[in-house]
């Protein structure tokens, strides 16, 4: 899927998300909020201006949240963002109001709304996780010019092709038909399982590339 079908995905097919901010403290702090729309620059949001978790977003600027649908653990999917927010003000607020009515019922009139104010999340990095699927199926990506995080492990030059590695892999993500042997990226559970039991040390943590 392209970025905007996540956005998508997200915003109208989950809607409620468990958002994280980090508070003055340094401790993380966790809240559900709705997502009211977005498009090919981001996620719209909206909060009132005497919540602390409006304190936290204008204090750090910055945002992950979660949203997952299915019925069981077997049948969800999941969407991860996080980034840089920033506060757009009230001028997007009517859109937003008569695109998702109940909120406006919430806030009734002009005076109730006066202290909301929209937020934009516009430059980050997103994951999608998909259990219904065998092997299950994730995928990385970025938006507002962000770098794609690299998360995983991969296969080094110094394989021997003991094949330790597809042997405790629980997906069978790892392509040992081929020296080095390949991990199928969009299958992992970055569980770890071929790290540690490389004995020939060939396989590294993304990251450290």
């Amino acid at each position: 899927m392209e970025v905007q079908d996540y956005f998508k995905y997200l915003v109208q097919d989950i809607h409620s998300v468990v958002a994280a901010t980090v508070d003055d403290g340094g401790q993380p702090v966790t809240c559900v909020i709705d997502l009211m729309d977005w498009d090919e620059d981001g996620i719209y949001f909206l909060t009132a201006k005497g919540k602390d978790f409006y304190r936290r977003l204008t204090r750090r600027h910055f945002l992950s949240l979660t949203g997952m649908k299915g019925e069981d653990t077997l049948s969800c999917r999941s969407l991860t963002l996080r980034g840089a927010v920033k506060e757009l003000g009230q001028e997007p607020l009517a859109g937003l109001l008569e695109k998702n009515p109940y909120m406006a019922a919430i806030y009734p009139d002009e005076a109730s709304r006066k202290n909301l104010t929209v937020f934009q999340l516009w430059h980050g990095t997103g994951e999608w996780f998909d259990l219904s699927k065998r092997p299950i199926e994730r995928e990385s990506f970025s938006f507002g010019g962000s770098d794609a995080r690299k998360e995983g492990y991969f296969i080094t030059d110094r394989c021997v092709l003991c094949r330790l590695c597809y042997s405790k892999c629980p997906q069978k993500c790892i392509d040992i038909s081929r020296r080095p042997a390949v991990i199928q990226q969009e299958h992992c559970l970055h569980c770890g399982n071929c790290y540690e039991v490389c004995l020939a040390r060939a396989i590294v943590r993304r990251s450290e590339l």
